[in-house]
């Protein structure tokens, strides 16, 4: 798919993944909502990504 990307994270031992991907998701879908305010009618509950990781 053209519209993904990869990231290649260092996460310390104390962090879980899903506690790293959990944050990443909800603070990239805060960005994308202030950035693009148009999605708010189609997306109105801020869920737009995919459940898991």
């Amino acid at each position: 798919m053209p519209d993904h990307i990869h990231l290649l994270l260092s996460i310390p031992p104390k962090y879980s993944i899903s506690q790293i991907m959990g944050y990443l998701k909800g603070k990239s879908a805060i960005m994308i909502f202030d950035r693009h305010a148009n999605l708010k009618y189609k997306f109105g509950n801020r869920n737009f990504g995919a459940e898991g990781y």
